[in-house]
């Protein structure tokens, strides 16, 4: 080869590899680059102040979603979600394996073939199975006799085959067990079709009605049934229909609407199954009435007409309705009345209020009443007998746990069957003597495997103190053994803090994927629930929200404070109204995490609580207050994570969302993300996962959740690598 062709291929060979080496730069920052989402300004006024949206295009309508084919807006948002989770699965390529592995160690934990521990109702017992390998129960029952044969009521997964989103809703069976009635939902938006099968022929009944909140409540003559309808745009349960078989459901009868579109409604069966109940019900106030289920045609009389600020709930037992009432009592207190005169002025006092201990639900039976109640913090099971009014508790060891009065369809026994679960301790059903204070365990959660021993893990309940110097914020914690308390272990920590919902200490047994791997769990029980009674829940909403962020900011400072971790390795985890947790806290003490996780999370406060189309917007207005009203308006500006997206540095943040979601819209973390995208000053992962296919509860199905809990972790795992 001459020196002339020499060079020439040297310098040929040093292009390529110049020319090649651009393309690769080129194309590696293309592909590291974030979807960016175009700017169409939106001028939102109110109260005079100006508030200017550029994302406000995100928005469908419900139909513009349904149609078949996409208008122009849809595509576009449809592009940009898409191109989310495009770029979620590019950066969270590193974990796939680790995400593989994770999913893998979760569904092996639980046992396939399992079954739900049997309640025998009106001669026959009911029960849920599981066959290996599906993600969906039979739901089954036999003749309360011996050696009854099984029957299958409905077959779950033939049922959902070929289905991308599958749930039944309430089941419930005709007083003369022949007919089921049950909802299902294809759609994820909470929206259910009713069916009724004929249990003795296995028929599908021509009696299929739409748009309904999944239940149904028989009348005592088998073939009247009342159920919900939900108004179509904002999903409110809001009228009550009665139904016989056999006839054209466009003649069904109202036989009550809720006006009020601050207020819900619904209809259940005593546990007596001697009266029917229409309850209806916003933030602050209950109303029921009642009609005796043996004549369905009759007049229904109200209990007691709805007051503001007056919460009530009834039993029925005998010749009396027994109340659980707010009235004179913040904590709530049981009452008692006659069937024939039930309003308030004749309630009689059976348990009174106290200052330290939330009356939050009763089980009568012949003999003996139980009440769950929380006092500081932990719920707690009181035994009290008719005879003598005497009583007693019924005991737990674990420093932390939750307790709950489970399935108890009958009156005349002794035994109370109740539920128990702790951060170390698998889910487990009991029952109860009450007599003998024996507990006989039914079922416990089995997690298999082969590695779980509760004596490898610690759990602990501590109290961090407050910024106002006088409230202490309790905080349950779960760790491996191992664990070391230098301040440099990684800790996640869980919050929620809205609607007086409290997030108690269960064990989970796709948790130990992270324990296992060096990760504390902890929940802050802040203020917006009402773990420590119903003030905790008054002092953390409406105008003392900040309250709820203020306390989970105080939780992890104190926990890193202590050792726990620090703020390098510190994470928090929310979802809805617990996302809105998360977003705020973000911006109120952005450097106190290393990353955070945000599902289906409430961050467009405003907006949303302005539109009153929007589900649950109307009768959560004493929740979070009516921006309608400037001094809400302010405040919730003040907050509202969205509305106060900063230019500054963020921690790493997942952020999960549903296309179907009615409670918690998807555009609310989309234009979210898109703002955080444009304002934020760091390198920190930014992602969305956007499932396409369901709504606010996620994806269907035993097993396809744990995708989404394993993306989480890894998620969490690829900060710590």
């Amino acid at each position: 080869m001459s020196f002339t062709n020499l060079f020439n291929e040297t310098i040929m060979n040093k292009l390529s590899l110049f020319i090649f080496t651009c393309l690769f730069i080129q194309c590696t920052t293309e592909m590291q680059q974030p979807p960016v989402a175009k700017q169409i300004p939106e001028k939102l006024e109110i109260h005079g102040d100006n508030r200017i949206d550029p994302y406000f295009w995100m928005r469908l309508s419900d139909a513009q979603k349904e149609a078949e084919e996409p208008d122009a807006q849809t595509q576009d948002v449809l592009d940009y979600l898409h191109a989310e989770n495009k770029y979620l699965k590019q950066e969270m390529k590193p974990t796939e394996a680790l995400q593989e592995k994770l999913y893998e160690e979760i569904v092996g934990r639980i046992k396939q073939d399992d079954s739900s521990v049997p309640v025998t109702v009106n001669g026959y017992t009911y029960y849920t199975r599981f066959e290996e390998g599906q993600d969906y129960p039979y739901h089954c029952r036999t003749k309360d006799e011996k050696q009854a044969v099984e029957e299958v009521m409905l077959n779950g997964p033939k049922m959902a085959e070929g289905k991308s989103y599958f749930s039944i809703g309430g089941r419930s069976v005709s007083e003369n067990n022949q007919y089921l009635a049950y909802g299902v939902d294809l759609v994820s938006r909470r929206e259910y079709t009713l069916y009724i099968k004929d249990l003795t022929t296995g028929e599908i009944l021509s009696d299929i009605i739409k748009n309904t909140t999944g239940s149904v409540t028989w009348a005592n003559d088998n073939k009247t049934i009342f159920y919900v309808k939900k108004d179509p745009l904002t999903l409110r349960a809001n009228q009550i229909y009665k139904h016989r078989l056999g006839t054209d459901v466009s003649e069904d009868e109202l036989v009550f609407e809720e006006t009020d579109e601050t207020f819900s409604c619904w209809i259940s069966k005593t546990k007596s199954r001697q009266f029917l109940m229409i309850g209806s019900s916003q933030t602050l106030s209950t109303e029921y009435r009642f009609l005796d289920a043996d004549t369905p045609d009759g007049n229904w009389q109200i209990i007691h007409s709805r007051e503001r600020n007056l919460e009530y709930f009834v039993d029925h037992y005998k010749n009396d309705f027994y109340i659980i009432t707010n009235d004179k009592a913040k904590n709530f207190r049981l009452m008692k009345t006659s069937v024939t005169n039930p309003g308030k002025v004749n309630w009689r006092e059976i348990i009174g209020h106290r200052n330290d201990v939330l009356l939050e639900d009763i089980e009568i039976f012949k003999e003996h009443l139980v009440v769950n109640e929380r006092h500081d913090g932990l719920t707690r099971l009181r035994i009290i007998r008719w005879k003598d009014m005497s009583e007693h508790y019924v005991s737990f060891d674990d420093p932390t746990y939750a307790v709950w009065i489970s399935a108890n369809p009958e009156f005349n026994t002794s035994l109370l069957r109740f539920g128990y679960s702790s951060l170390t301790t698998p889910t487990a059903i009991y029952d109860y003597e009450v007599n003998t204070k024996e507990k006989t365990l039914k079922k416990q959660d089995e997690v298999l495997g082969g590695v779980f021993d509760r004596e490898n893990y610690r759990s602990e309940r501590i109290m961090a103190p407050s910024r106002d110097g006088k409230t202490q914020i309790p905080i349950s914690i779960v760790y491996h053994k191992d664990f070391k308390k230098s301040g440099q272990e990684p800790l996640l920590l869980y919050g929620y803090g809205s609607y007086g919902n409290n997030i108690d200490p269960w064990f989970s047994s796709s948790r130990l994927s992270l324990l296992d791997r060096g990760f504390a769990f902890a929940i802050a029980h802040i203020r917006g629930g009402q773990e420590m009674g119903r003030s905790w829940y008054e002092d953390g909403k409406m105008l003392k929200k900040k309250n709820t962020f203020y306390d989970f900011i105080d939780a992890g400072s104190h926990l890193v404070d202590k050792g726990y971790t620090s703020r390098n390795h510190l994470y928090a985890q929310g979802g809805s109204a617990g996302g809105l947790l998360i977003g705020a806290v973000i911006n109120m003490e952005p450097s106190l995490w290393n990353g955070a996780i945000a599902a289906v999370p409430f961050v467009d406060v405003i907006s949303t609580m302005m539109d009153e189309t929007i589900p649950l917007t109307t009768f959560e207005f004493d929740e979070w207050g009516n921006p309608k009203d400037k001094e809400y308006y302010d405040y919730m500006k003040s907050y509202s994570p969205y509305d106060n997206v900063a230019k500054m540095d963020y921690p790493n943040l997942l952020i999960t969302t549903g296309y179907w979601d009615s409670q918690v819209q998807y555009w609310e973390p989309a234009k979210w993300i898109a703002k955080l995208r444009d304002n934020k000053t760091d390198d920190n992962l930014l992602l969305m996962d956007t499932n396409m296919e369901v709504g606010h509860g996620g994806a269907s199905g035993r097993f396809k959740r744990y995708k989404e809990v394993a993306l989480s972790y890894a998620f969490l795992l690829h900060l710590e690598k």
